[in-house]
Protein backbone atom coordinates (compact mmCIF):
# COMPACT_ATOMS: atom_id res chain seq x y z
CA UNK A 1 0.00 0.00 0.00
CA UNK A 2 1.48 3.58 -0.51
CA UNK A 3 1.71 5.64 2.68
CA UNK A 4 0.21 9.02 3.20
CA UNK A 5 2.37 11.37 1.20
CA UNK A 6 4.86 13.55 3.12
CA UNK A 7 2.94 16.69 3.11
CA UNK A 8 -0.67 15.32 4.60
CA UNK A 9 -0.37 15.90 8.25
CA UNK A 10 -1.61 14.03 10.93
CA UNK A 11 -4.46 16.38 11.64
CA UNK A 12 -5.45 15.90 7.77
CA UNK A 13 -5.29 12.08 8.05
CA UNK A 14 -7.83 12.20 11.30
CA UNK A 15 -9.90 14.80 9.23
CA UNK A 16 -10.61 12.38 6.01
CA UNK A 17 -11.34 9.58 8.40
CA UNK A 18 -13.72 11.83 10.42
CA UNK A 19 -15.38 12.92 7.32
CA UNK A 20 -15.00 10.22 5.30
CA UNK A 21 -16.37 6.99 7.16
CA UNK A 22 -16.39 3.37 4.97
CA UNK A 23 -19.46 3.22 -5.69
CA UNK A 24 -19.77 3.23 -5.12
CA UNK A 25 -19.24 0.67 -5.61
CA UNK A 26 -17.71 -1.40 -3.32
CA UNK A 27 -18.33 0.01 0.03
CA UNK A 28 -18.58 3.37 -0.06
CA UNK A 29 -16.40 4.57 3.06
CA UNK A 30 -17.96 8.05 2.86
CA UNK A 31 -20.77 9.39 4.90
CA UNK A 32 -23.53 11.62 3.79
CA UNK A 33 -23.32 14.35 5.60
CA UNK A 34 -22.55 17.10 3.29
CA UNK A 35 -19.40 18.03 5.49
CA UNK A 36 -16.67 19.57 3.13
CA UNK A 37 -14.99 16.26 2.00
CA UNK A 38 -11.73 15.32 3.50
CA UNK A 39 -8.86 15.92 1.05
CA UNK A 40 -5.40 15.34 0.83
CA UNK A 41 -2.97 18.05 2.00
CA UNK A 42 -3.69 21.52 2.57
CA UNK A 43 0.11 22.56 2.50
CA UNK A 44 1.65 24.37 -0.15
CA UNK A 45 0.82 23.88 -3.61
CA UNK A 46 2.76 21.34 -5.70
CA UNK A 47 4.52 23.41 -8.64
CA UNK A 48 2.67 22.57 -11.43
CA UNK A 49 4.98 19.69 -13.93
CA UNK A 50 7.13 21.57 -16.75
CA UNK A 51 4.78 21.58 -20.12
CA UNK A 52 4.85 21.78 -23.84
CA UNK A 53 7.53 18.34 -24.61
CA UNK A 54 6.35 16.63 -27.44
CA UNK A 55 7.95 13.18 -26.77
CA UNK A 56 8.89 11.33 -23.58
CA UNK A 57 7.18 9.76 -20.96
CA UNK A 58 3.34 10.21 -19.71
CA UNK A 59 2.07 8.00 -16.76
CA UNK A 60 -1.46 7.09 -16.73
CA UNK A 61 -2.41 6.04 -13.11
CA UNK A 62 -5.50 4.22 -11.56
CA UNK A 63 -6.72 4.40 -8.21
CA UNK A 64 -9.32 1.71 -6.94
CA UNK A 65 -9.59 -1.01 -4.55
CA UNK A 66 -7.32 -3.83 -4.79
CA UNK A 67 -7.32 -5.68 -1.49
CA UNK A 68 -11.35 -6.61 -0.86
CA UNK A 69 -13.70 -8.42 -1.79
CA UNK A 70 -14.31 -5.67 -4.66
CA UNK A 71 -10.90 -6.78 -6.02
CA UNK A 72 -12.71 -9.10 -8.44
CA UNK A 73 -14.33 -6.36 -10.03
CA UNK A 74 -11.70 -3.83 -10.12
CA UNK A 75 -9.38 -6.63 -11.73
CA UNK A 76 -11.38 -6.72 -14.49
CA UNK A 77 -11.35 -2.69 -14.98
CA UNK A 78 -7.87 -2.82 -14.78
CA UNK A 79 -7.43 -5.48 -17.28
CA UNK A 80 -9.61 -3.30 -19.35
CA UNK A 81 -7.22 -0.32 -18.92
CA UNK A 82 -4.43 -2.24 -19.75
CA UNK A 83 -6.39 -4.15 -22.94
CA UNK A 84 -6.77 -0.35 -24.36
CA UNK A 85 -3.26 0.60 -23.71
CA UNK A 86 -1.95 -2.60 -25.54
CA UNK A 87 -4.22 -1.25 -28.42
CA UNK A 88 -1.97 1.46 -29.18
CA UNK A 89 1.18 -0.49 -28.49
CA UNK A 90 2.20 1.56 -25.37
CA UNK A 91 2.90 4.81 -27.39
CA UNK A 92 0.71 8.18 -28.51
CA UNK A 93 2.76 9.90 -31.16
CA UNK A 94 5.99 10.36 -29.42
CA UNK A 95 4.85 9.37 -26.38
CA UNK A 96 5.83 6.48 -23.86
CA UNK A 97 2.51 5.51 -22.16
CA UNK A 98 3.52 3.79 -18.90
CA UNK A 99 0.28 2.73 -16.38
CA UNK A 100 0.38 2.43 -13.13
CA UNK A 101 -1.96 0.16 -11.19
CA UNK A 102 -2.60 2.03 -7.59
CA UNK A 103 -4.55 0.27 -4.88
CA UNK A 104 -6.90 2.86 -2.60
CA UNK A 105 -7.59 0.05 -0.42
CA UNK A 106 -5.63 -1.01 3.05
CA UNK A 107 -5.71 -4.24 4.10
CA UNK A 108 -6.84 -2.82 7.67
CA UNK A 109 -10.36 -1.88 6.40
CA UNK A 110 -10.47 -4.54 3.33
CA UNK A 111 -11.53 -1.83 1.31
CA UNK A 112 -10.88 1.69 0.11
CA UNK A 113 -9.27 3.34 2.37
CA UNK A 114 -9.71 7.71 2.73
CA UNK A 115 -5.62 8.21 3.92
CA UNK A 116 -4.77 5.40 1.00
CA UNK A 117 -7.05 7.81 -1.92
CA UNK A 118 -5.65 11.14 -0.14
CA UNK A 119 -2.11 10.06 -0.92
CA UNK A 120 -2.55 8.59 -4.18
CA UNK A 121 -4.14 11.88 -5.18
CA UNK A 122 -1.00 13.45 -3.83
CA UNK A 123 1.34 11.43 -5.34
CA UNK A 124 -0.53 11.95 -8.34
CA UNK A 125 -0.15 15.23 -8.34
CA UNK A 126 3.53 15.54 -7.15
CA UNK A 127 5.09 13.39 -10.21
CA UNK A 128 5.17 15.22 -13.56
CA UNK A 129 4.97 12.53 -15.88
CA UNK A 130 1.14 11.98 -14.28
CA UNK A 131 -1.18 13.12 -16.87
CA UNK A 132 -4.23 11.33 -16.61
CA UNK A 133 -6.09 9.58 -13.27
CA UNK A 134 -8.38 7.30 -13.59
CA UNK A 135 -10.73 6.55 -10.73
CA UNK A 136 -11.98 5.49 -8.46
CA UNK A 137 -14.24 3.23 -8.32
CA UNK A 138 -16.06 4.04 -5.00
CA UNK A 139 -17.66 7.75 -5.21
CA UNK A 140 -16.89 8.37 -1.40
CA UNK A 141 -12.83 8.43 -2.46
CA UNK A 142 -13.91 10.51 -5.00
CA UNK A 143 -14.76 13.14 -2.57
CA UNK A 144 -11.49 12.84 -1.35
CA UNK A 145 -9.15 12.95 -4.40
CA UNK A 146 -11.32 15.17 -7.23
CA UNK A 147 -10.41 18.77 -5.40
CA UNK A 148 -6.52 17.76 -4.83
CA UNK A 149 -6.48 16.72 -8.72
CA UNK A 150 -8.71 19.84 -9.74
CA UNK A 151 -6.44 21.90 -8.03
CA UNK A 152 -3.95 20.86 -9.98
CA UNK A 153 -5.43 20.54 -13.52
CA UNK A 154 -4.94 16.85 -13.79
CA UNK A 155 -8.11 15.23 -15.70
CA UNK A 156 -9.53 12.36 -13.42
CA UNK A 157 -11.71 10.05 -15.26
CA UNK A 158 -14.42 7.37 -13.42
CA UNK A 159 -15.33 4.19 -14.90
CA UNK A 160 -17.56 3.79 -11.74
CA UNK A 161 -18.66 6.64 -9.88
CA UNK A 162 -22.72 7.52 -9.63
CA UNK A 163 -23.51 9.73 -7.47
CA UNK A 164 -25.30 12.83 -8.75
CA UNK A 165 -23.57 15.46 -6.51
CA UNK A 166 -20.24 14.61 -8.08
CA UNK A 167 -21.37 16.36 -11.01
CA UNK A 168 -24.39 17.93 -11.14
CA UNK A 169 -25.94 20.78 -8.94
CA UNK A 170 -28.53 20.71 -6.89
CA UNK A 171 -28.62 16.74 -6.64
CA UNK A 172 -26.52 16.46 -3.87
CA UNK A 173 -25.00 18.75 -0.52
CA UNK A 174 -25.97 22.48 -0.80
CA UNK A 175 -21.61 22.94 -1.86
CA UNK A 176 -21.73 20.34 -4.33
CA UNK A 177 -20.17 19.90 -6.41
CA UNK A 178 -18.77 23.22 -6.94
CA UNK A 179 -16.13 22.27 -3.84
CA UNK A 180 -14.72 19.61 -5.68
CA UNK A 181 -13.69 22.39 -8.12
CA UNK A 182 -11.20 24.78 -6.82
CA UNK A 183 -9.67 25.79 -9.84
CA UNK A 184 -13.27 26.55 -11.13
CA UNK A 185 -12.70 24.43 -14.23
CA UNK A 186 -14.01 21.15 -15.40
CA UNK A 187 -11.56 18.42 -14.31
CA UNK A 188 -13.65 15.29 -14.00
CA UNK A 189 -15.43 12.69 -15.90
CA UNK A 190 -17.56 9.83 -15.61
CA UNK A 191 -18.14 7.46 -18.56
CA UNK A 192 -20.94 5.91 -16.66
CA UNK A 193 -24.49 7.10 -15.96
CA UNK A 194 -25.40 8.35 -12.39
CA UNK A 195 -27.42 7.28 -9.67
CA UNK A 196 -30.22 10.03 -10.06
CA UNK A 197 -31.16 8.14 -13.62
CA UNK A 198 -30.27 4.67 -11.97
CA UNK A 199 -32.06 5.08 -8.97
CA UNK A 200 -35.76 6.04 -11.00
CA UNK A 201 -35.29 3.31 -13.63
CA UNK A 202 -35.10 0.96 -10.94
CA UNK A 203 -39.09 2.56 -9.24
CA UNK A 204 -40.55 2.43 -12.76
CA UNK A 205 -38.93 -1.27 -13.65
CA UNK A 206 -39.90 -2.74 -10.12
CA UNK A 207 -43.72 -1.30 -11.03
CA UNK A 208 -43.62 -2.81 -14.31
CA UNK A 209 -42.96 -6.08 -12.82
CA UNK A 210 -46.16 -5.45 -10.51
CA UNK A 211 -45.07 -4.51 -7.71
CA UNK A 212 -47.27 -2.26 -5.49
CA UNK A 213 -45.48 -1.85 -1.97
CA UNK A 214 -41.74 -1.71 -1.61
CA UNK A 215 -39.66 -1.27 1.85
CA UNK A 216 -36.25 1.07 1.03
CA UNK A 217 -33.38 0.45 2.65
CA UNK A 218 -29.71 1.87 2.28
CA UNK A 219 -26.28 1.63 3.79
CA UNK A 220 -25.79 4.81 5.07
CA UNK A 221 -23.27 5.73 2.98
CA UNK A 222 -22.65 8.23 -0.21
CA UNK A 223 -23.64 5.81 -3.03
CA UNK A 224 -26.12 4.05 -1.13
CA UNK A 225 -28.42 6.37 1.08
CA UNK A 226 -28.03 8.54 -2.49
CA UNK A 227 -29.61 6.28 -4.91
CA UNK A 228 -31.93 4.74 -2.56
CA UNK A 229 -33.27 8.53 -2.21
CA UNK A 230 -33.84 8.68 -5.64
CA UNK A 231 -35.80 5.34 -5.87
CA UNK A 232 -37.85 6.71 -3.05
CA UNK A 233 -38.89 9.97 -4.54
CA UNK A 234 -39.71 8.31 -8.08
CA UNK A 235 -41.57 5.28 -6.45
CA UNK A 236 -43.71 8.52 -4.83
CA UNK A 237 -43.90 9.98 -7.92
CA UNK A 238 -45.59 6.80 -9.51
CA UNK A 239 -47.60 5.34 -7.45
CA UNK A 240 -45.54 2.64 -6.02
CA UNK A 241 -46.19 2.70 -2.05
CA UNK A 242 -42.72 2.80 0.50
CA UNK A 243 -44.37 1.15 3.12
CA UNK A 244 -40.83 1.45 5.58
CA UNK A 245 -37.59 3.37 4.99
CA UNK A 246 -34.01 3.00 7.32
CA UNK A 247 -30.56 2.38 7.48
CA UNK A 248 -29.36 -0.06 7.94
CA UNK A 249 -25.56 -0.97 9.82
CA UNK A 250 -23.46 -2.12 7.04
CA UNK A 251 -20.97 -3.87 9.88
CA UNK A 252 -23.61 -6.09 11.26
CA UNK A 253 -23.39 -9.99 11.32
CA UNK A 254 -26.97 -10.61 10.74
CA UNK A 255 -30.29 -8.83 10.18
CA UNK A 256 -33.11 -11.45 11.04
CA UNK A 257 -34.66 -9.47 13.35
CA UNK A 258 -34.65 -6.51 10.38
CA UNK A 259 -36.36 -8.64 8.83
CA UNK A 260 -38.96 -10.21 10.66
CA UNK A 261 -39.96 -6.45 11.13
CA UNK A 262 -40.19 -6.10 7.62
CA UNK A 263 -41.89 -9.29 7.09
CA UNK A 264 -44.91 -7.72 9.35
CA UNK A 265 -45.22 -4.92 6.57
CA UNK A 266 -45.46 -7.72 4.18
CA UNK A 267 -43.92 -5.46 0.94
CA UNK A 268 -43.67 -7.00 -2.69
CA UNK A 269 -40.11 -5.59 -2.74
CA UNK A 270 -37.03 -5.00 -0.60
CA UNK A 271 -34.98 -2.18 -2.17
CA UNK A 272 -31.30 -1.92 -0.81
CA UNK A 273 -29.28 1.50 -1.81
CA UNK A 274 -25.48 -0.59 -0.76
CA UNK A 275 -23.17 -2.45 -2.18
CA UNK A 276 -21.40 -5.95 -2.09
CA UNK A 277 -19.32 -4.77 0.51
CA UNK A 278 -21.85 -3.15 2.46
CA UNK A 279 -23.42 -6.30 3.26
CA UNK A 280 -26.08 -7.04 0.53
CA UNK A 281 -25.52 -10.71 0.23
CA UNK A 282 -25.77 -11.13 4.13
CA UNK A 283 -29.96 -9.09 3.54
CA UNK A 284 -30.69 -11.73 0.69
CA UNK A 285 -29.57 -14.72 3.32
CA UNK A 286 -31.90 -13.07 5.83
CA UNK A 287 -34.80 -12.40 3.86
CA UNK A 288 -34.79 -16.16 3.12
CA UNK A 289 -34.21 -17.34 6.24
CA UNK A 290 -37.16 -15.46 8.06
CA UNK A 291 -39.47 -16.95 5.14
CA UNK A 292 -40.49 -13.45 3.62
CA UNK A 293 -42.07 -13.38 0.53
CA UNK A 294 -40.71 -10.58 -0.96
CA UNK A 295 -38.18 -10.15 -4.18
CA UNK A 296 -35.09 -7.86 -3.85
CA UNK A 297 -33.81 -5.16 -5.99
CA UNK A 298 -30.41 -4.20 -5.80
CA UNK A 299 -28.12 -1.75 -7.61
CA UNK A 300 -25.41 -2.30 -9.80
CA UNK A 301 -22.72 -1.76 -6.73
CA UNK A 302 -24.23 -5.42 -6.29
CA UNK A 303 -23.73 -6.58 -10.02
CA UNK A 304 -20.50 -8.56 -9.30
CA UNK A 305 -19.91 -12.47 -8.71
CA UNK A 306 -18.84 -11.43 -5.10
CA UNK A 307 -22.60 -10.85 -4.44
CA UNK A 308 -24.11 -13.82 -5.63
CA UNK A 309 -21.51 -15.52 -3.42
CA UNK A 310 -21.83 -13.25 -0.61
CA UNK A 311 -26.02 -14.61 -0.36
CA UNK A 312 -25.63 -17.82 -1.52
CA UNK A 313 -27.11 -18.57 -4.91
CA UNK A 314 -30.14 -20.61 -3.56
CA UNK A 315 -31.26 -17.29 -1.47
CA UNK A 316 -30.55 -15.12 -4.94
CA UNK A 317 -31.62 -17.41 -7.90
CA UNK A 318 -35.08 -15.43 -9.21
CA UNK A 319 -35.79 -13.23 -6.90
CA UNK A 320 -32.82 -11.03 -6.76
CA UNK A 321 -32.81 -8.17 -9.46
CA UNK A 322 -30.52 -5.72 -10.61
CA UNK A 323 -29.89 -2.45 -12.06
CA UNK A 324 -26.80 -1.44 -13.69
CA UNK A 325 -26.01 1.94 -15.55
CA UNK A 326 -25.29 0.06 -18.79
CA UNK A 327 -25.48 -3.26 -20.36
CA UNK A 328 -23.52 -6.75 -19.74
CA UNK A 329 -20.88 -7.48 -21.44
CA UNK A 330 -22.84 -10.37 -23.17
CA UNK A 331 -25.35 -7.76 -24.24
CA UNK A 332 -22.82 -5.07 -25.67
CA UNK A 333 -23.03 -4.72 -29.35
CA UNK A 334 -20.92 -3.60 -32.38
CA UNK A 335 -17.58 -2.35 -30.89
CA UNK A 336 -18.81 -3.47 -27.18
CA UNK A 337 -18.97 -6.81 -28.46
CA UNK A 338 -15.46 -6.73 -29.95
CA UNK A 339 -14.04 -5.72 -26.88
CA UNK A 340 -15.36 -8.86 -25.26
CA UNK A 341 -13.87 -11.00 -27.35
CA UNK A 342 -10.57 -9.05 -27.41
CA UNK A 343 -10.70 -9.46 -23.52
CA UNK A 344 -11.53 -13.15 -23.65
CA UNK A 345 -8.76 -13.68 -26.12
CA UNK A 346 -6.28 -11.94 -23.59
CA UNK A 347 -7.61 -12.68 -20.76
CA UNK A 348 -9.18 -16.30 -20.70
CA UNK A 349 -11.93 -15.18 -18.69
CA UNK A 350 -15.61 -13.27 -19.19
CA UNK A 351 -15.11 -9.76 -18.11
CA UNK A 352 -16.64 -8.56 -14.66
CA UNK A 353 -19.80 -5.47 -15.54
CA UNK A 354 -17.11 -2.70 -15.07
CA UNK A 355 -14.43 -4.13 -17.14
CA UNK A 356 -15.71 -1.79 -20.26
CA UNK A 357 -15.46 1.05 -18.43
CA UNK A 358 -12.34 0.88 -17.58
CA UNK A 359 -11.41 0.00 -21.14
CA UNK A 360 -13.42 3.34 -22.55
CA UNK A 361 -11.75 5.20 -19.56
CA UNK A 362 -8.45 4.38 -21.30
CA UNK A 363 -9.58 5.23 -24.55
CA UNK A 364 -10.89 8.74 -23.53
CA UNK A 365 -7.18 9.25 -21.43
CA UNK A 366 -5.04 7.95 -24.84
CA UNK A 367 -7.16 10.15 -27.32
CA UNK A 368 -7.05 13.11 -25.04
CA UNK A 369 -3.57 12.77 -24.83
CA UNK A 370 -3.34 11.79 -28.74
CA UNK A 371 -5.11 15.44 -29.48
CA UNK A 372 -3.27 17.49 -27.20
CA UNK A 373 -0.27 16.77 -28.24
CA UNK A 374 1.93 18.13 -25.79
CA UNK A 375 2.49 17.02 -22.06
CA UNK A 376 0.50 19.46 -20.56
CA UNK A 377 -2.18 18.45 -17.82
CA UNK A 378 -4.67 21.08 -18.99
CA UNK A 379 -4.15 20.78 -22.44
CA UNK A 380 -5.11 17.18 -22.03
CA UNK A 381 -8.47 18.13 -20.37
CA UNK A 382 -9.32 20.53 -22.51
CA UNK A 383 -9.05 17.71 -25.35
CA UNK A 384 -11.04 14.98 -22.77
CA UNK A 385 -14.00 17.59 -22.66
CA UNK A 386 -14.45 17.60 -26.99
CA UNK A 387 -13.99 13.88 -26.61
CA UNK A 388 -16.81 12.14 -28.75
CA UNK A 389 -17.35 8.47 -29.98
CA UNK A 390 -19.76 7.69 -32.69
CA UNK A 391 -19.25 3.99 -32.44
CA UNK A 392 -17.47 3.30 -29.47
CA UNK A 393 -17.43 -0.22 -26.92
CA UNK A 394 -20.15 2.16 -24.93
CA UNK A 395 -21.86 3.20 -28.37
CA UNK A 396 -22.22 7.04 -29.18
CA UNK A 397 -21.40 9.06 -26.52
CA UNK A 398 -19.41 12.49 -25.23
CA UNK A 399 -19.20 14.19 -22.34
CA UNK A 400 -21.77 17.52 -21.10
CA UNK A 401 -20.33 20.49 -19.38
CA UNK A 402 -20.23 18.95 -16.24
CA UNK A 403 -18.08 15.78 -17.38
CA UNK A 404 -20.80 13.34 -17.34
CA UNK A 405 -21.74 11.14 -19.96
CA UNK A 406 -24.05 11.41 -22.33
CA UNK A 407 -24.70 7.96 -22.42
CA UNK A 408 -28.53 6.99 -20.73
CA UNK A 409 -29.30 3.43 -21.48
CA UNK A 410 -29.43 1.24 -18.34
CA UNK A 411 -30.35 -2.56 -18.02
CA UNK A 412 -32.53 -4.30 -15.51
CA UNK A 413 -30.94 -8.03 -15.07
CA UNK A 414 -31.70 -11.03 -12.54
CA UNK A 415 -29.85 -14.32 -11.25
CA UNK A 416 -30.78 -17.54 -12.48
CA UNK A 417 -28.81 -20.88 -12.02
CA UNK A 418 -26.32 -18.86 -9.63
CA UNK A 419 -25.47 -16.46 -12.56
CA UNK A 420 -26.53 -13.28 -13.40
CA UNK A 421 -28.98 -12.75 -16.61
CA UNK A 422 -29.88 -9.53 -18.57
CA UNK A 423 -33.89 -9.14 -18.44
CA UNK A 424 -34.36 -5.88 -20.27
CA UNK A 425 -32.98 -2.35 -21.15
CA UNK A 426 -34.02 0.04 -19.40
CA UNK A 427 -33.86 4.35 -19.95
CA UNK A 428 -33.29 5.22 -23.01
CA UNK A 429 -30.03 6.04 -25.31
Amino acid sequence: MSKIGTMATATGVLLALSLAGCTKKGTDSSTATGDKPATASDGAATPPPPTGATSGTIKIWSSLPRTGSANAQTSTIVNGIKLAIDEVGGKVGNFDIVYEDKDDASAKKGDWDPEVEAANADNAVKDPDVMVYIGTYNSGAAKISMPVLNKAGLAMISPANTTPGLTKPKMGEPNEPDVYRPSGKITYFRVVPADDMQGAVGAKWMQQMGAKSVYVLDDRQVYGKGIADVFEQTAGDIGLKVVGREGIDAKAQEYKSLMTKIKAANPDFIYFGGTTQSNAGQIAKDLVAVGLKAKMMVPDGCFENAFITAAGAGNVNDRVFITFGGVPAKELKGQGAEFVKKYVAKYGAEPEAYAVYGYVAAQVALDGIKRAGQKDRLKIVDAIKSYKADDGALGAFSFTENGDTTMTVMSGNTVKNGKFEFVTKLGGE
